[in-house]
């Protein structure tokens, strides 16, 4: 069961991250997020209700709030590196947010093991490799190299919260929520501020309610996917379903590459790969 958890995690994570990047093409990133999200706090809330997950409220919710802080720029960069580059790259380089836990426990004066310090080097490697430095081709984004970074260190530092702000499953949908609910505010003033910058909210001819079930699959998808891997964790070893829920990016690559017919250069194939790869090793070390 935990595999099948953990791979369906993947499953979803993968889904959720190509239509996040694909509506960001057609739809300001923020106005992206503010709907899927918004979503799924409903949706969420429903949930809390039902399993009367209000009465794990307690200062642990205090991280989920720090979390929702955090999500919506992550998400953001995500979305718009997602929307500027192929995700074959972006995807794969957003997984080195299982670094952050590893930081976390350096500077509490953890050391790495072999397989975590060989993940790093290589991890770093396939940063390096991505962005395709070539002497023929156009290579990737430095701003959408950056953007991936910056949306990796903020995905590590709100799954690090986030296990901080539940004990158990009920909780965690509670965290979730608060999280999400934050999320909202939080871009949701963003995009008010935006607006006023004489930014767009939505695309030229309106609102795209066409694209409004894309929208929530986006959200819900990202909502169920927290759910299986909490599940995962909780019926079998947590390393195991790490590891296999750390294949998202390869769900989005093939998704790429069957709808978009994306290709990659061999270097940016590599770095991508690498990135995995290194990703892989950190969370079984």
């Amino acid at each position: 069961m935990t595999a099948l958890f953990a791979l369906l995690t993947s499953l979803l994570w993968g889904l959720a991250d190509f239509g996040g990047g694909l509506l960001a093409r057609r739809i300001p990133a923020l106005t992206v997020v503010v709907v899927s999200q918004a979503v799924a706090a409903v949706v969420l809330g429903a949930i809390v209700l039902a399993t009367g997950g209000w009465s794990d409220a307690g200062p642990r919710l205090w991280f989920a709030f720090a979390a929702g802080l955090v999500g919506p720029v992550a998400l953001l960069c995500f979305y718009q590196a997602l929307a500027l580059g192929p995700m074959g790259v972006v995807s794969p380089l957003a997984t080195l947010s299982v670094a952050v836990p590893v930081g976390v426990g350096l500077v509490l004066g953890e050391r790495p093991g072999l397989f975590q310090a060989v993940g790093i080097a290589v991890a770093v490697t396939g940063v390096v490799l991505a962005g395709g430095p070539q002497l023929r081709g156009a290579a990737v984004q430095r701003r959408t190299i950056l953007m991936t970074l910056v949306a990796a260190v903020g995905f590590g530092t709100v799954f690090a919260l986030i296990a901080e702000a539940s004990t158990t499953v009920t909780g965690l949908f509670l965290a979730l929520f608060v999280q999400r609910v934050t999320d909202v505010a939080v871009a949701g003033t963003a995009l008010v501020a935006s607006v006023r910058r004489g930014g767009a909210a939505v695309p030229e001819g309106g609102f795209p309610w066409g694209s409004l079930p894309a929208l929530a699959f986006v959200g819900l998808a990202d909502v169920a996917a927290n759910g299986t891997y909490a599940m995962a964790t909780r019926t079998g070893p947590v390393t195991v379903a790490a590891v296999l829920a750390s294949l998202y990016p390869v769900v989005t690559a093939l998704a790429a590459r069957g709808f978009l017919s994306e290709r990659l250069r061999g270097i940016q194939t590599a770095g991508a790969g690498l990135a995995l790869l290194g990703t892989l090793l950190l969370a079984t070390g």
